[in-house]
């Protein structure tokens, strides 16, 4: 196996990546709370160890990918207190939890198919596991590590840190927690501020509940992922990722959770956290008015875009940033990006036509530029560094079709397994457009791109967004697709 080394949010150093049962490696990623549209900082996320995923698949590893479904218990503001964050939409907009469910879900797999990112091994949903989540917080009860208050669980944070430590991923201290922490309206039922929620006791109001030990509740966001990640990938695993904003309190509850419940030393070797997006500097938000979906990306549609981008664009803009540094977002980086991926992309066609010499180019060393591409990924998967290294091979190539160097064989050989697996394989990057197939499971990745688009504008009608549902309609028209309108929905038809 490559020698990878990754950095370890847990220690906070980068560190030789070990695979507890080799060649099989157990990573667990949090997935969407789904109760609205994907936007732009969450692909960025999912790409992120997409191309995790992808690398260690290609050295060799057998990866057991497991990324979830939130589809309960994330409740608004990703506090112990107020409304279910699904049940609210689902209140909003006057249907059933699961509906909302439905409906997110499948944008979130529609969006993912667009930008070529890999579904995971498996894909469980919180309410699919509501058995072992009560199962779980009896043995945290039985350990002694929570309480019930009139019907509801909470997990003890002073008790815990008695045993074992707490604040070990954030790098945040009990004491200097609770110096930062107000009793807040409704908490006060708790023994400290800084436990938190296993089970909440659901009054009659709230749409999505279940029996247990305690009377009718539903789970806490953090249970959640500790129950799902342990069932599928043991007490002890090998990665856990996400978003850095899920480091305090998501990961950290999670593991106290699973070494309360499974008396588990450490139970995630590698901790990974992908950093945010910013736009002209500032943090992307829908609160500053400067977030993204994928469909304003693509269409132009805002009022910070100048014009719209591919996904395969979009895609290759984030990889050029590591995937643990703030990427800021601008019109000037997308259209740079544009440019590099197409001087790539027309590489590797030349390459396919060169016409090979017999002899050898001794100033040409393919095998060396093979080992910066896998030293770069190995130096805790590196994109940008990989990118630069693989326009070094684009000088190579534009020389040799302009005859300024000639290639024999074997190096054009080289090159292309070169291009083949990194740029393909491993950064997922392939030719796009209406009129270029791509295998996703029968179907290619311009008819998923449709669907999407055709999809929101049903979306912006249905929200009464009639301007922008339009602009959906006239930006597929100038490309040559028409959308029809029926009763059973929408459809589209390409001239």
């Amino acid at each position: 196996m490559q020698p990878l080394q990754i950095q370890n949010s847990l220690t906070g150093k980068k560190e030789l990546f070990e695979a507890l049962t080799p060649p099989n490696v157990g990573m667990y990623v949090c997935g969407p709370t789904v109760y609205s549209n994907v936007h732009l900082g969450n692909v960025r996320t999912f790409l992120s160890f997409d191309i995790i995923y992808r690398y260690l698949e290609f050295i060799g590893y057998k990866v057991r990918y497991v990324r979830n479904i939130t589809d309960v218990g994330h409740l608004v503001g990703d506090a112990d207190e107020g409304e279910d964050k699904i049940g609210k939409m689902a209140r909003l907009q006057k249907v059933e939890p699961m509906e909302i469910v439905q409906k997110y879900t499948n944008d979130f797999h529609d969006v993912m198919r667009v930008f070529n990112i890999l579904s995971p091994s498996i894909e469980p949903t919180a309410t699919g596991h509501i058995i072992e989540q009560i199962a779980a917080i009896e043995k945290i009860l039985d350990n002694e590590y929570a309480y019930e208050v009139n019907g509801n669980i909470y997990f003890s944070v002073r008790r815990f840190s008695e045993d074992y430590p707490y604040g070990e991923l954030s790098g945040r201290k009990i004491d200097e927690l609770l110096s930062n922490t107000r009793d807040l309206d409704g908490q006060s039922e708790k023994h400290d501020p800084l436990d938190f929620a296993l089970w909440k006791k659901a009054d009659e109001t709230h749409l999505m509940q279940w029996p247990s030990p305690w009377g009718m509740g539903f789970p806490g966001w953090h249970l959640e992922c500790s129950v799902m990640s342990t069932k599928y990938l043991g007490h002890r695993f090998d990665i856990h990722g996400g978003g850095m904003d899920l480091k305090f309190p998501h990961h950290e509850c999670e593991i106290a959770q699973n070494v309360a419940a499974n008396k588990v030393e450490k139970s995630v070797n590698y901790w990974i956290h992908g950093n945010m997006l910013t736009v002209n500097g500032r943090k992307m938000a829908k609160s500053e008015g400067n977030g993204f979906t994928p469909e304003e990306l693509i269409t132009g549609n805002h009022k910070l875009l100048e014009r719209g981008y591919s996904p395969m664009t979009v895609r290759f803009f984030m990889l050029m940033g590591h995937y643990g540094s703030t990427l800021d977002f601008s019109n000037d980086a997308l259209i740079a990006a544009e440019k590099g991926l197409s001087k790539l992309t027309k590489a590797v066609e030349t390459l396919q036509n060169l016409q090979a010499t017999e002899k050898e180019n001794l100033e040409i060393s393919v095998s060396d530029l093979s080992d910066k591409c896998y030293a770069a990924m190995n130096d805790d998967f590196n994109t940008p560094v990989l990118i630069a290294s693989l326009f070094e091979g684009v000088k190579w190539i534009n020389s040799a079709s302009d005859e300024r160097i000639r290639l024999n064989q074997d190096q054009i050989d080289g090159l292309k397994t070169i291009y083949t697996g990194f740029l393909g394989i491993v950064l997922g990057l392939e030719n796009e457009g209406l009129n270029t197939e791509k295998s996703t499971g029968g179907e290619d990745l311009a008819t998923h791109l449709l669907d999407l688009l055709v999809e929101l504008r049903t979306d912006a009608k249905a929200n009464k967004d009639y301007a922008g549902a339009d602009r959906i309609r006239i930006t597929l028209s100038e490309l040559g697709v028409n959308v029809t309108d029926g009763k059973d929905g929408s459809s589209w038809s390409h001239e």
